[in-house]
């Protein structure tokens, strides 16, 4: 008898996917880039190799932890074996915006535009997100009083676990700052949280911090694995979704609010970051469910 490999909950109402635990044994279903509109956590338990995500290539050992936000894409290319669990899902089932109070893992292991969306685990580490994923995978093959409601509790114990141990490691791959260079980093984060809904370009970034746009987009590339103008554009498309999710705002009232005086030109900019349009956004991710 096969051991059952995929456990999938769909929402009643629109019969789209809401929870999916996948268990895979092979590269199938990650060696091209893959956009979805629900969020996927891999759990490697098995294999190497790269990861590219963001325009940005991240090489992985066994135990890796791999996290990506909404329409984020991503494609695996292990070298040999890779086995694993794949989590995925959708903001109707559980929003990150709306329970960050709770869970705190928006910023962490999603939406973090400074750092690799992988963390190495050691073994124990592993097993102790598969044990909470165990008891999901239990949960889901029993349709019974306040299924909902468990499995939402098992998935919170799963990502504010997640989070603690993002938080306690530095990122995968990171090189060795000089002395001066984080004081310049750091400036710039606050400096982007501070001004990207008005300042889009790289130049007044580096004028800010006296210094070269060059010489920071260098800092960019080398720290953060991808340019300045990818940061801020990162930045940007975090904040639209963020407003498209939550709120009833019509695009254009977003677009204005994001510092885009043309609505289109916003639209154009949202399609080419986020690879769908910001109506098609809503329609399969949601709308106004701040509001509800």
């Amino acid at each position: 008898m096969t051991a059952q490999t995929e456990f999938t909950l769909t929402n009643p109402q629109t019969k789209d996917l809401a929870f999916k635990v996948f268990e895979f044994d092979d590269e199938k279903y990650f060696n091209r880039q893959r956009v979805y509109n629900y969020y996927s956590i891999l759990l490697v338990t098995e294999g190497k190799g790269k990861l590219e995500a963001d325009f940005s290539e991240y090489q992985f050992l066994e135990n890796a932890l791999m996290c990506f936000s909404v329409y984020q894409p991503f494609v695996i290319h292990p070298e040999d074996v890779f086995k694993g669990v794949l989590i995925n899902f959708h903001p109707d089932f559980f929003c990150i915006h709306k329970h960050q109070q709770e869970v705190a893992c928006n910023g962490v292991l999603f939406n973090n535009i400074y750092e690799p969306p992988l963390i190495q685990l050691g073994s124990l580490e592993m097993d102790e997100l598969l044990s909470v994923v165990a008891k999901l995978k239990i949960e889901m093959q029993n349709p019974v009083l306040a299924q909902y409601e468990l499995m939402v509790a098992y998935l919170k114990i799963f990502l504010i676990n997640a989070s603690r141990l993002k938080i306690q490691r530095q990122p995968v791959n990171e090189q060795k700052y000089e002395q001066d260079e984080p004081f310049i980093l750091k400036t710039l984060k606050d400096a982007i949280e501070e001004h990207y809904r008005t300042k889009h370009s790289a130049g007044y970034y580096a004028q800010l911090l006296n210094i070269t746009t060059k010489a920071l987009n260098r800092l960019s590339k080398t720290h953060f694995k991808r340019t300045l103008t990818a940061l801020i554009a990162e930045r940007l498309i975090i904040e639209a979704k963020r407003e498209l999710y939550l709120t009833s705002k019509p695009v254009k009232r977003i677009a204005y609010e994001l510092g885009f005086e043309d609505e289109f030109y916003f639209s154009r900019f949202f399609k080419n970051n986020a690879e769908v349009s910001p109506q098609l956004y809503r329609t399969t991710v949601g709308f106004a469910k701040g509001e509800l």
